[in-house]
């Protein structure tokens, strides 16, 4: 047996044994992808005549079964190990967001949705279940989570993202990581690739793929941490950057940030892939290199192993580069050497090919999937206004009538935002596609019915109607949720439901209006789903490449709002979309507000829980939301002097036609339970040796840098129902040697409460989660005092205190800790 065929043997001994038998030609397939196309097998194979070093699955969103794309991975398995001279397998990879890509697969809501839920032991259940279903078709290479930290509404990518905190992202991002990673399914062993390294949502004015202007303090402090966590916590295996340059150089030839800063500085050692046409966008967009082989040098020397998803940087001139000795062949091994390491890790070598038959069924279709997937729609959904009306009260003494207007009612395709099989399907039928470095992306010269007075596509038709039926065919629509639960035992309708559109998802049509607002003076209530579609190509108001503007309530929706509130109905608003909603005119007048993002397969079952009150909310903002597009960038943890933190000496506390402050803050979500916080405790954790906490009488602890410190607090239910309160921790170092945020969440902890009941939570802070970069980019835990706030949003601090670091520190970045670890009595 060759040595880089024994199992026994460690991954990097296998690599480095196979990698001094390849060709030069073998070596450089390695380092490509190609995009797999049904029917056009033989020319894959013409095309790669040494096989392929990976193998992008997106068409498998068209496979009819399981089965089916199972003998399509085979077969193109098969067809790339014959190619290969060392019979070396391709890695499968696919997107993982939102759950896999495929037919009789589960999907789950939003990274925004899922970000407001505030609950990482969740998202680790996400993981597993993702890499369980992809790994049982062959998939070896999932590329999720999503890190990204989003300050930028306007661009339509705003819900990948898990939110605008670096600690939610990172310790969500974690989760999802380690479920992917350490579940082990017909012998392989999925990894994750992170995206989109580093400073994505940073871009110039909101646009997608454009330039990031950050500097090195931010990028590392803010839009760095959740990465380093990843890596750091979960060992992440993966890295995707983003299409953006930064400090003159798309991040995908920065030798800086992909190897100064991930590899040495956040100690990464997986594989770099690009995204899809990053490595060609440096040449053909981003104007680096004469040709296109000089772009894809300085992408590998800079520490990108693997272009995406085809070879056109790394192909035949490369190849020439590297045989005349013009371009250093050590780059490509270094290159090829951590690729074939990977799929060593991975397993698939020894497990090439996807499960079949009754095995395949089996390990797909987990006992708890859906549960996970309606659980995680259910903690997705934020209440942001009620004065009462919710949960609802049916009389007994009278049929209710409820008027249910807007699209998204009664089509449940709204449901699916962009990354999931549905929108991946849709944007197949949309006259263009938007997808990055697949799609057209213009829609100037395309041929298709757009919603009045906009440039987005009409999809109210039966071709797209027909994707819904095939992928989703027990997915309920709203309107048909809120019928069957108001039905008595006897099979009687308690609750009269009247239904119309009303409204588009886009632009300003008002032809609707007349027959929406004749129900409405029938009607005992009104409930309007607002919003407009997050999704993929040009049926959607947002998603990628999709970036917008006007961040509020279309013009048509505002503008019904308005009329219907001269009825005098109480009305209550559902929000659906990838941004979270903004209207002057709906926090007036609507008497609830819900924000449920894209929820998914269970949205219009969870949505009647909590419009029935089966269940209280418990989703918390995982964003401070803009009033409008000039606010923007608002976040919560902006820099002393900022935002509504602005001196007084300044200027003006407002702006002249609006407040500084956000329309809802980071952190807020309301619930039909109250709670109180009590009892804070601050005090320097007990030490290995001691057997007694040190004494805490004074009114400010001194805390050693390298010594934890113990927070607690109680809450309790003081309402009448059960619910469950997202506590959240802050920490401010109120003077510094750098200018600081205003506060910075380091730590939450979900808490249920039935009513009445009382619980302690303790929080263990390391004073290194308040270390920061000098002047000279160390990484320092600064004596001085640190403020601790404690409360249920940003805004809403409920106790505080405070303790005292004795010392300065310097520390490296990957030894600080990123969090607080919470634990309930």
């Amino acid at each position: 047996m060759k040595k880089y065929m024994d199992p026994a043997l460690p991954a990097k001994d296998r690599a480095e044994a196979l990698l001094r038998e390849m060709s030069l030609d073998e070596k450089l397939a390695q380092t490509v992808g190609v995009f797999a196309a049904k029917g056009r097998e033989e020319e894959m194979a013409a095309f790669l005549p040494f096989g392929v070093g990976q193998i992008s699955t997106l068409e498998f969103r068209m496979g009819e079964s399981l089965e089916e794309i199972a003998e399509w991975q085979t077969s193109l398995q098969k067809l790339m190990m014959e190619k290969s001279p060392h019979h070396i397998p391709a890695v499968f990879h696919m997107e993982g967001l939102c759950g896999a890509l495929m037919q009789d697969t589960t999907t789950f809501p939003s990274g925004a949705g899922r970000g407001s839920s505030f609950d990482p032991l969740l998202e680790e259940k996400i993981g597993r279940v993702v890499s369980r279903q992809e790994a049982a078709l062959g998939i070896s290479q999932i590329l999720a989570p999503v890190l990204d930290i989003s300050r930028d509404p306007r661009m339509g990518r705003e819900a990948e993202a898990y939110g605008e905190d670096p600690t939610l992202a990172a310790r969500m991002g974690a989760a999802l990581t380690r479920g992917i990673q350490t579940t082990q399914t017909a012998g392989r062993k999925p990894e994750s690739v992170a995206k989109h390294f580093l400073g994505f949502h940073h871009s110039l004015a909101g646009i997608h793929a454009a330039a990031c202007d950050a500097g090195d303090h931010l990028l590392y402090e803010i839009y760095g941490k959740s990465f380093q966590v990843a890596i750091k916590e979960s060992h992440l295996r993966g890295i995707m950057p983003c299409y953006d340059t930064i400090d003159g150089l798309p991040i995908h030839a920065s030798k800086h940030y992909l190897t100064g800063l991930l590899r040495e500085e956040m100690g990464f050692d997986g594989v770099v892939v690009s995204d899809y046409s990053g490595v060609a966008n440096a040449h053909n967009v981003q104007g680096v290199g004469e040709i296109p082989a000089e772009a894809g040098i300085r992408c590998m020397k800079a520490g990108m192993d693997v272009e995406l998803p085809m070879p056109e940087c790394y192909g035949q001139i490369l190849k020439d580069m590297f045989e005349s000795g013009e371009a250093d062949i050590a780059v490509l091994d270094r290159a090829v050497l951590r690729i074939l390491e990977a799929k060593f890790r991975m397993g698939v070598f020894e497990h090439p090919f996807a499960l079949t038959g009754e095995e395949l069924e089996k390990t797909v279709h987990g006992e708890e999937d859906e549960q996970i997937a309606r659980r995680s729609a259910q903690e997705s959904l934020i209440l942001l206004k009620n004065d009462g009306i919710l949960p609802l009260k049916v009389p007994s003494s009278k049929e209710l009538t409820i008027a249910l207007i807007g699209p998204h009612a009664d089509n449940a395709r709204y449901y699916f935002g962009g990354y999931t099989h549905l929108s991946m399907v849709e944007a197949v039928y949309a006259a263009v596609d938007s997808m990055a470095g697949v799609g057209g992306g213009d829609t100037s010269n395309a041929e298709m019915d757009c919603i009045p007075g906009t440039k987005v596509q009409d999809d109210e038709t039966d071709v797209f109607d027909e994707v819904l039926r095939k992928i989703k065919p027990n997915c309920k629509t709203l309107r048909h949720a809120l019928e069957e639960a108001f039905v008595t035992e006897a099979g009687i309708p308690a609750v009269r439901v009247l239904y119309a559109p009303g409204y588009p998802k886009a632009g300003n049509d008002c032809s609707g209006f007349a027959e929406a607002l004749d129900l409405v003076r029938q009607a005992d209530l009104v409930i309007l789903t607002l919003g407009g579609k997050y999704g993929t190509g040009s049926i959607a108001t947002m998603g990628v490449g999709i970036d917008s503007t006007d961040i509020n309530l279309p013009p048509a929706q505002d503008a019904f709002i308005l009329e219907a509130a001269r009825l005098g109905k109480p009305m209550i608003g559902i929000h659906f979309d990838g941004r979270p909603i903004s209207s002057d005119i709906a926090d007036e007048h609507l008497n609830a507000i819900i924000e449920a993002w894209t929820p998914a397969t269970y949205a219009a079952e969870v949505i009647i829980d909590v419009l029935l009150g089966r269940i209280s909310p418990s989703g918390k903002l995982p964003v401070s939301v803009a009033r409008n597009a000039g606010q923007i960038p608002i976040f919560y943890n902006h820099p002393k002097g900022s935002a509504w933190h602005q001196g007084p000496s300044i200027g003006f506390q407002d702006y002249v036609d609006a407040p500084h402050t956000p329309r809802y803050p980071f952190g807020f979500g309301l619930s039909y339970a109250t709670f109180e916080y009590s009892d804070l405790l601050i005090r320097p954790a007990k030490s290995e040796t001691s057997t007694e906490m040190p004494d805490s009488s004074f009114a400010e602890p001194l805390i050693d840098p390298l010594q934890d410190v113990e927070i607690s607090l109680t809450v309790t239910n003081t309402g009448k129902c059960t619910g469950t309160e997202i506590v959240q921790l802050y920490l401010a170092d109120p003077q510094a040697l750098m200018t600081r945020p205003v506060k910075e969440l380091q730590g939450f902890a979900r808490v249920e409460l039935a009513p009445g009941e009382t619980k302690k939570v303790n929080f263990t802070v390391s004073p290194s989660q308040m270390a920061f970069l000098d002047e000279d980019m160390q990484w320092l835990i600064e004596a001085g005092k640190i403020e601790v706030q404690v409360g249920a949003s940003s805004e809403d601090i409920r106790l505080s205190g405070s303790f005292r670091i004795n010392r300065t520190c310097p520390i490296k970045g990957q030894d600080r800790r990123f969090w607080a670890d919470a634990y309930i009595q």
